[in-house]
């Protein structure tokens, strides 16, 4: 097994993001670019846990919240994710996968792999309490306004947040059997397009700075 994997969406994310882990960490972590929505991440994470054999493995980045008590500009480490836009139908009509009766993964017969559903639970319990988030929302596309964050909300009403590489990654760690911690800096409310309100810096920071408490780089 080899250092831990800390993987990145985005090159602007990672641009602020690596800085702060190599000060922490320097070489006892490796940080890799996973890529932009839940395509490319679960396809860019099998590869990277197949390569590397990570002890453990971090996503770390920035999300849109839709409850007010996460606070813009400050990181949290989900315990959950769940998938939305698997399943039929689009929005009021869209029906999850799960609730279909479709699982995305079955369970292994030998139990050696558990069953993936709409939702995998991913904290470890390292998380500090006043760190700790409940439900992240992972979909296709961000919230375009307050009508999609409602939509999201009636079938996922724990969420708290959003992003779009989360499940995925969540998904391809567990398959490969590699414990995943999701750090997330919260730069908007879900549902605002308006970037010039967004604290990406900031959320990036602060999401550099809780990872590398989880890793040990910090007290």
């Amino acid at each position: 097994m080899q250092q831990p994997l800390v993987l990145v969406p985005t090159e602007l994310e990672r641009g602020f993001i690596a800085p702060v882990l190599t000060a922490a960490c320097g070489a006892a972590i490796r940080i890799e670019l996973v890529g932009f929505g839940p395509v490319v991440a679960a396809a860019r994470t099998a590869g990277l846990l197949a390569e590397s054999r990570p002890e453990r493995a971090l996503l770390v980045g920035i999300a849109g919240r839709y409850a007010d008590h996460l606070e813009i500009g400050r990181a949290y480490v989900f315990e959950r994710v769940a998938c939305h836009g698997v399943g039929a139908g689009s929005g009021a009509a869209f029906v999850p996968a799960e609730t279909l009766g479709w699982r995305q993964w079955p369970a292994a017969a030998d139990g050696a792999t558990a069953a993936i559903g709409d939702e995998v639970p991913c904290a470890s319990r390292l998380v500090p309490a006043m760190a700790r988030a409940g439900l992240l929302l992972s979909a296709c596309s961000a919230a375009a306004g307050a009508d999609d964050v409602r939509s999201r909300l009636r079938l996922h009403p724990e969420a708290v947040a959003e992003d779009m590489e989360g499940f995925a990654v969540a998904a391809a760690c567990r398959l490969a059997g590699v414990p995943l911690d999701v750090v997330r800096g919260i730069s908007n409310t879900a549902g605002d397009r308006d970037t010039a309100r967004w604290q990406v810096e900031a959320a990036c920071r602060a999401a550099a700075d809780l990872a590398a408490v989880l890793l040990g780089g910090r007290p």
